[in-house]
């Protein structure tokens, strides 16, 4: 993977994360999230998995976005007002991320591998689709099916708090 593409996919991601947090209107907010993944999925193709890549638009930017914006737009939710920020809190959340990065900082320091380059990733021998598939619908296919189940009923529960009741 060339850098310059590694760098730029990355800062895309951190760019669109953060406008993810600071928008205040939800609709930008998560159309920055399908960037975000986008992103995301780029940087996947560069790693030569193509297949999570491309499940991440199919799944992520374009199934599960488009049902967020869906449950946003039928909920009729406005900008967030703008409030005063807490000091406190801030100042608070400031030293929390600071003493996490310095950790990370000095683990990943100490770690031989961090300083190693990554070893080129060996050719598949075996259909990817398939495996991951016979996978997800074998051993894996009652979670699979809460999970669908699940997201239905949410969807279900936004459209019944939404209706308005007719007088």
């Amino acid at each position: 993977m060339s850098p310059f593409f590694f760098w730029f996919f990355s800062a895309m991601m951190l760019v669109f994360g953060a406008a993810v947090i600071i928008n205040r209107n939800p609709i930008a907010s998560a159309l920055s999230l399908v960037v975000s993944f986008v992103g995301l999925a780029a940087l996947f193709m560069t790693l030569d998995a193509f297949f999570i890549g491309i499940i991440q638009v199919l799944v992520y930017a374009g199934a599960v976005m488009v049902l967020f914006l869906f449950i946003i737009m039928l909920l009729d939710l406005r900008a967030e007002e703008r409030r005063k920020i807490n000091l406190v809190a801030f100042g608070g959340g400031l030293a929390v991320a600071l003493v996490f990065f310095g950790q990370l900082y000095l683990v990943i320091g100490q770690l031989r591998q961090a300083k190693q380059p990554f070893p080129p990733l060996a050719l598949p021998r075996v259909d990817d689709v398939r495996s991951v598939g016979l996978l997800l619908f074998g051993n894996y296919n009652l979670p699979f099916q809460i999970i669908a189940v699940l997201i239905l009923v949410a969807t279900i529960g936004v459209i019944v708090l939404s209706k308005r009741e007719l007088r």
